[in-house]
Order: C-alpha cells, then sequence, then structure tokens
C-alpha cells in the first residue's frame, strides 16, 4: 500500500469517526461515559488483581463501590443543591437591589471628584437596566434549573452506564490485546510508542483532575458554609466541579462567593474570610494539590484544555464536553509527533546542510 493508499485510509477513518458521533450522539453518552469509568477505574482493578482477586470479582467489587457512592452522593446532594438553586433564584432580584444599593454610594462619591454631574449621569444611565439585568438574572438561574431538571432526565438513561463499565472493565486488557494484535506490524511499535503517550496524559490529567475537583470541591463547599455564606454548599462545590477548566472556575467561584458575601455581609470580617478561603484553596491547590495528583507535565496547555472543551461543547453539547480532553490529548500527542518527525525530516535540514555545503566548498576554494 503507497503512503497515498494509507493517507486515505485514515482519512477515511477519521470522517467515519466524526460521522458516527453526529449520528449516534443521543445514545453515545452512557457508552462514553461508562468507558470513562473503565479508564478511571482500571489501575485500582489491576491493584486488586495483583492481590489475588480475579479479574471479574475485582471489576465487581469496584464497579459496585464505585456507583455505590455516586447514588449516595446524589441522594444525599441533590434535593439540597436543588433547594439552594430555587431559594437563589428566587432571592437574585433582592441581591441586586442590596448590590445597587450598597455600590452607588461608592460609585457616585468616586465620580463627584471626577465631575460634579457625574453621579447624576451614572444613575440616569444605570437606574433603567437595574430591573432588566434582575429580570435577565432570573432568567439565567430558572434556565440553570431547569438544565439540573434535565440532568435527572439523563439519569435513566445513565442505568445503561454500569453495566457498560463492568464489561469494560472486565475486559479492558483482553480489548487492548485485540486492538494491539491488529496493528500494522510495520508500525506497531511507533503506535504502541504514541499510546503510551496519550495513555500517560490522561492519566495525568483525568484521574488527577478528578481528585483535584473532588477536594477542592469538599473544601470550598465546606469553608463557604462554615463562615456562613449563603449558598455556600453549591458554590463551594460549584467551584470545585469546573475546576477541571483551568483558571475559570476559580474565577467564577470568586466573583459568585464575593459578591454574594458583600451583598449579605456588612462587616469586613467575613467578606475577607470568604476572600481567604479562595486564596488559602489557590495556593494549596497550584503547589500542592495539583503538581502531586496531576503532575506538571501532562502536556496539555491550559488554553488548549479551554480551547477543546469550548469546542467539543459547541459541536456535540456534554457529550463533546466529555470526549473534549481525551480528543485533545490525541491531537497533542499527534502533533509533537509530527513535529519530531518534521525537524528529522530533509524538508526541515535542507537549509542547513545547503548552508554547511556551502561553507565546505568556500573553504576548500
Amino acid at each position: 500500500m503507497t503512503l497515498q493508499q494509507r493517507t486515505f485510509v485514515w482519512i477515511g477513518v477519521i470522517v467515519f469517526f466524526i460521522a458516527g458521533l453526529v449520528l449516534l450522539r443521543g445514545i453515545l453518552l452512557p457508552f462514553v461515559v461508562g468507558m470513562g469509568v473503565a479508564y478511571l477505574l482500571d489501575p485500582l482493578c489491576d491493584w486488586l488483581e495483583d492481590h489475588k482477586f480475579s479479574r471479574t470479582w475485582a471489576t465487581l467489587i469496584i464497579i459496585l463501590v464505585f456507583f455505590i457512592l455516586i447514588v449516595l452522593a446524589f441522594a444525599l446532594l441533590i434535593p439540597l443543591l436543588i433547594n439552594q438553586v430555587t431559594e437563589f433564584a428566587e432571592k437574585v432580584p433582592g441581591y441586586i437591589g442590596v448590590l445597587e444599593a450598597k455600590a452607588t454610594p461608592l460609585v457616585m462619591a468616586l465620580l463627584s471628584h471626577i465631575d460634579n454631574g457625574g453621579a447624576n449621569g451614572f444613575k440616569d444611565i444605570v437606574g433603567p437596566y437595574v430591573g432588566d439585568a434582575a429580570k435577565v438574572a432570573v432568567k439565567f438561574f430558572l434556565n440553570l434549573l431547569s438544565g439540573v431538571e434535565a440532568a435527572f432526565n439523563v439519569i435513566s438513561i445513565l442505568a445503561v452506564t454500569p453495566v457498560v463499565a463492568f464489561y469494560l472493565l472486565r475486559d479492558w486488557d483482553q480489548i487492548i490485546k485485540c486492538i494491539d494484535r491488529y496493528l500494522p506490524i510495520s508500525h506497531r511499535e511507533t503506535i504502541r510508542e504514541q499510546v503510551f503517550l496519550v495513555d500517560q496524559t490522561l492519566s495525568g490529567f483525568v484521574r488527577g483532575q478528578f481528585l483535584v475537583c473532588l477536594l477542592l470541591g469538599i473544601y470550598y463547599a465546606t469553608g463557604l458554609s462554615v463562615i456562613g455564606l449563603d449558598f455556600g454548599l453549591i458554590v463551594g462545590l460549584g467551584t470545585g466541579l469546573i475546576s477541571f477548566v483551568p483558571y475559570f472556575g476559580m474565577l467564577a467561584g470568586v466573583v459568585v462567593g464575593l459578591g454574594l458575601a458583600i451583598v449579605q455581609f456588612d462587616a469586613y470580617g467575613p467578606i475577607l474570610a470568604v476572600a481567604a478561603v479562595f486564596a488559602v484553596g489557590q495556593v494549596v491547590e497550584g503547589n500542592f494539590i495539583t503538581p502531586k495528583l496531576v503532575g506538571e507535565r501532562v502536556g496539555l496547555h491550559a488554553v488548549w484544555i479551554v480551547f477543546a472543551l469550548m469546542a467539543g461543547g459547541a459541536l456535540f453539547g456534554f457529550l463533546g464536553v466529555l470526549l473534549a480532553v481525551p480528543v485533545a490529548a490525541v491531537i497533542g500527542v499527534m502533533v509533537r509527533f509530527a513535529l519530531q518527525r518534521y525537524m528529522c525530516s530533509a524538508l526541515y535540514l535542507t537549509g542547513q546542510k545547503d548552508r554547511r555545503d556551502g561553507i565546505d566548498g568556500g573553504s576548500t576554494s
């Protein structure tokens, strides 16, 4: 098979894969989640196998424990979260009014030093939009609530996930061996090396980031609730949950948390305490948790992760978000491999070779 034929074959495989995602995205969610669960739990299953458990029993134990913990978490937290989201949506107009009452004098005092008519102008400009802002905020949180309700509908679909995860996890090693057997013999070692790099990247990011988000969610929810911040549980868990998006998760949590603190508290102490919770969490996460659990070099730049998540969500919705990081890891490894090959090729080395030939020719003359 010529190089051109191989290129067409790989292009056909990629096109077939994308077409399958587009056509079957309505039913792929439980299978993708099940595959992610199997990949996430495979090291635990291997560990139990090393301790004299059969693969089937190790898989059964791990799957049961994992999904029992998930069900307990949903049963305990979801009703509380729904109540907090509903109450939050109802209180948003009042929060906006309080925030306006606290912020307007400060802004007017600032503008008075710049222009005597600035305060009145500011009030005339901002005032008519306050009511509209409240309506938009209420509508946003009602949409958020409807999204949460839609998530419950998805739970019925996820009944398939435990079955998929069990069989994939039980047969994981056999599946890998089967795929390995069908690799082209002449390129088998190269493909194995690149797949190993992809697995290294994913295991460093996905498994590590899962633990980072879990620990941050527990820390923020506990810290904000102890301070007495309204809706501290949902703000803390939400901040931890979206911390897998670099910088955005922490920034969103700080903005929402401090905004609620400014509205709720009149004293500076609790507001500073909320800021301290986020500051300590960011310092600990950046200097200890993430380097320990994720690693400092997973091969995925923060900007690339954000782009992949946004692109995946725009193209395939929640399914695209789930597939974004694995696809980004594969593309990253392939690009680095292609660049390595390019820098070893005649296309890259031609100019250097011509310069050397010119130097050698000049010295001999």
